[in-house]
């Protein structure tokens, strides 16, 4: 029997602030090899010709791949944090679609990862796809002049204390 990874996605969506809550943007699964999303297009994702903005689907591709990256590093006691992110947009979306997104890892080593997503519409088509590269660090790195910031989560009896510093 295939053994069932812990799903950190409610503790997720229970952070108080961040990009992903401003957003409007639904984590519905969070594991080590898989992170979903769903979220509704609104005004805020626009751009002047009324078509979602790139830099909202390489906001969720890199929040995604950090958060798989970050479950995944906390294992070996490391945070991890972007640098770079790789995204192409293939079909514009309005207001009112509803988009999910899906991230996956490509390889993870001890020092880096490589993440891949992809975004579709409700009819499965594909609107934007993107790869990112993350670096691991080790907890209590210097990151923007302080100490690596970790948070603590538990899923089904897991305790997990991953660096998402994405």
């Amino acid at each position: 029997m295939a053994e069932t990874k812990p799903d950190f996605a409610e503790q997720i969506r229970e952070l108080p602030e961040g990009w992903v809550r401003a957003m409007g943007v639904e984590i519905t699964r969070a594991t080590e090899d898989e992170v979903r999303a769903e979220w509704t297009v609104g005004p805020q994702h626009l751009q002047a010709y009324g078509i979602v903005h790139g830099g909202v689907h390489c906001g969720v591709i890199e929040t995604l791949a950090s958060i798989g990256a970050a479950l995944w590093g906390m294992q070996h006691e490391r945070g991890v944090v972007g640098l770079e992110n790789h995204t192409s947009f293939l079909r514009a979306v309005r207001a009112g679609a509803r988009l999910t997104a899906v991230a996956t890892p490509l390889q993870r080593g001890r020092r880096s990862q490589v993440w891949q997503a992809e975004i579709r519409d409700e009819q499965e088509r594909l609107v934007a796809t993107g790869s990112v590269r993350l670096l691991c660090l080790e907890q209590g790195a210097a990151l923007g002049g302080k100490d690596l910031e970790t948070r603590e989560f538990q899923a089904g009896g897991n305790r997990r204390t991953p660096g998402l510093a994405g």
